[in-house]
């Protein structure tokens, strides 16, 4: 099993940056994983995921260019570093890890396997 503790999440305002970060304990090395996104009344969108094994990184059309999302090998840590931000960017985000990492680009929900508990993003105007 797998567990996933996100954190940096914060109240930014528009144009603003975060790091948001993912800490997973257990195997993780041939894994995918994946940030998705929440906003209110709206259903849970795929942001970004990489490949744990070789650093590979697919990223959703809304956040390309704004959003990198990277790996730390040593710390077993992903990171979104979340630029740019605008007011619709305002979620909670989650980290999530799909175990296999057989399917790529990995960006449906129900192809992850764990998931973190989130955290809130708010952007204001």
């Amino acid at each position: 099993q797998v567990q996933l503790v996100e954190s940096g999440g914060g109240l930014v305002q528009a144009g603003g940056s975060l790091r948001l970060s993912c800490a997973a304990s257990g195997r993780t090395w041939s894994s995918v994983m994946g940030w998705f996104r929440q906003a209110p009344g709206k259903e849970r969108e795929f942001v970004a995921a990489i490949k744990w094994s070789d650093g590979r990184t697919y990223y959703a059309d809304s956040v390309k260019g704004r959003f990198t999302i990277s790996r730390d090998n040593a710390k077993n840590t992903v990171y979104l570093q979340v630029n740019s931000l605008k007011p619709e960017d305002t979620a909670v985000y989650y980290c999530a890890i799909a175990i296999s990492g057989s399917s790529w680009p990995t960006r449906e929900a129900n192809e992850y396997d764990y998931w973190g508990q989130g955290t809130q993003v708010t952007v204001s105007s």
